[in-house]
């Protein structure tokens, strides 16, 4: 067990950054912070998945902090890695969820059952109604290989969507 060092009113100090954070980084945070808050908490729902993103995006500004000062479109490329950031967690967020769902014809279950690339891309084609070129340019791929991965999505969930689809045998009832 630790001795831990604690303030006068009780209080554990938050630890310090082991190297201190740019200073533009930092004016960039305060300044963009709430907004970014603000976007991902009317995405996800919850403060506490809002704030995980945030800091997820945070983190990831940080570590291509230099490369993103040479950018002429700095606000631009940061708000793509904030979308990106969301995105991702609503994606992990609603594949957990989905498990639970029922949609009569064991569509959720099968969902859950794609590898991740063809669970987002069926995800953020069908539901988001995001075109191939967007969903490329989330996902880091090229459109070909997102058409790829949703026509092999499309053809795991084939055998439910038959059943969906089959026409009920109908009995005479003479």
């Amino acid at each position: 067990m630790t001795d831990d060092v604690r303030e006068e009113d009780g209080r554990i100090p938050v630890a310090e950054a082991p190297l201190p954070l740019p200073l533009e980084f930092e004016a960039y945070y305060l300044t963009n912070q709430e907004a970014f808050h603000e976007f991902a908490l009317f995405v996800l729902g919850t403060n506490d998945l809002a704030e995980k993103a945030v800091h997820r995006a945070f983190r990831e500004l940080l570590r291509h902090w230099d490369d993103l000062l040479t950018e002429p479109d700095l606000p631009e490329q940061a708000w793509n890695i904030m979308r990106r950031v969301v995105i991702d967690e609503l994606l992990g967020t609603l594949r957990e969820n989905m498990t639970a769902m029922d949609s009569g014809i064991g569509l959720y279950p099968a969902l859950c059952k794609l590898p991740s690339r063809q669970f987002d891309v069926v995800v953020l084609k069908f539901i988001g109604k995001y075109d191939t070129k967007h969903i490329a340019w989330y996902m880091g791929l090229t459109p070909s290989t997102v058409r790829h991965h949703c026509r092999k999505a499309l053809e795991r969930l084939a055998p439910i969507h038959r059943r969906a689809t089959r026409p009920m045998k109908r009995r005479d009832t003479l």
